[in-house]
């Protein structure tokens, strides 16, 4: 025996409970790896994003709060007795379009608190940032050629007809807006057309107030039911949600059960797509966005309609038959190519869920 020291144990220990993400990483396919297991160590942590079982009380407390402040939001317009025609419209049905954020804010935080509501609702996180904004641009583009191409068909089935030549459609609405003349038509499309990014960034703002709650909480709340009946039932809520305006005429110009019922189809059709959207892509963000490309194509690009056609009825639109028509095309190819079983965990691609 000598009487040199000994070594300290802690050192020879240091890193034995360390986590195998935090060892130093030195090259990118490393880096990612470390990344993933971090990041599902979170996951891990704070627990499964879709809950084990329905939570039938929040989805209650959800729909009560959301339907009846729409109603009490719209009621100016109905005891007014001008509806539609009331000055105070658009301010409004801006007002609505956040009566689901009241209501999701209402359950995360005061009904079911999740252990991170950024996490549930899909505002975070952002990685993968490609598949992110991937979704983005995708949603944005759906939701943009859609309602263009509903037209076309709306065109070819003989519902409507348009006028690209003439364009005597936006030619009699710049004369109302414009009786100088310093306007033209033409000039009038082009900048309208163009600023189609910019339109749909500052509708996304307005859509957002929905999307928190029908693909941000409802979808993720259902999901225990089944990919299809989550969505199909968040989507027959959000036509339902619709009712104090349609009832007045909005969309569909019918006042009654019917009006409703052709909101429904719409939203259940479209809401499918956008939710699987966000499904795909554990991120709401990519339905903000095709939310607000929907509201902003489909009103730009009536513009097209020939004069004679004016009024516009929604029958020829992505409103009416052709929307729903080619909507259901695309729920079909999604179904048939089998990306509803693609559902990444939040922060992981698809391949890093797998491995998990």
């Amino acid at each position: 025996m000598t009487n040199e020291p000994m070594p300290a144990p802690v050192a020879a220990t240091a890193h034995v409970n360390a986590p195998a993400w935090a060892a130093p990483a030195t090259t990118p396919a490393e880096r990612r790896a470390q990344k993933a297991a971090a990041q599902r160590a979170k996951n891990t942590d704070r627990g499964p994003v879709f809950p084990d079982r329905v939570p039938w009380v929040a989805v209650a407390v959800f729909t009560v709060i959301s339907f009846g402040a729409g109603w009490l939001v719209c009621l100016p317009l109905w005891l007014s007795g001008e509806g539609l025609a009331h000055p105070a419209f658009g301010v409004i049905a801006f007002a609505l379009m956040f009566t689901p954020t009241l209501a999701t804010l209402v359950v995360v935080f005061f009904v079911r608190r999740p252990p991170r509501v950024g996490r549930l609702l899909g505002l975070v996180p952002f990685r993968p940032s490609g598949r992110t904004w991937l979704f983005i641009a995708l949603a944005f583009v759906v939701f943009t050629v859609l309602p263009f191409a509903a037209m076309l068909l709306g065109q070819a089935m003989g519902l409507i007809r348009l006028d690209f030549a003439g364009l005597s459609g936006a030619a009699a609405y710049v004369e109302q807006v414009d009786p100088t003349g310093t306007l033209d038509a033409q000039t009038f499309m082009l900048i309208g057309i163009l600023s189609l990014p910019f339109a749909t960034l500052f509708s996304s703002f307005a859509a957002f107030g929905e999307e928190l709650g029908w693909r941000g909480w409802l979808l993720p709340a259902l999901r225990p039911l089944g990919t299809v009946p989550a969505l199909v039932l968040t989507g027959v809520i959000w036509g339902l949600w619709h009712s104090p305006i349609i009832l007045l005429g909005y969309n569909y110009g019918l006042t009654d059960l019917v009006g409703v019922a052709c909101m429904v189809v719409f939203c259940v059709l479209g809401g499918f797509v956008i939710g699987w959207m966000r499904l795909r892509s554990a991120s709401v963000w990519p339905a903000v966005i095709a939310h607000g490309a929907v509201n902003t194509a489909t009103a730009q690009f009536l513009f097209f309609i020939d004069e004679s056609e004016l009024p516009v009825t929604p029958w020829g639109t992505f409103l009416g038959w052709p929307g729903w028509i080619l909507l259901t095309l695309c729920v079909v190819a999604i179904v048939v190519t089998g990306q509803l079983r693609k559902q990444p965990a939040p922060g992981l691609t698809l391949a890093e869920s797998r491995e998990g």
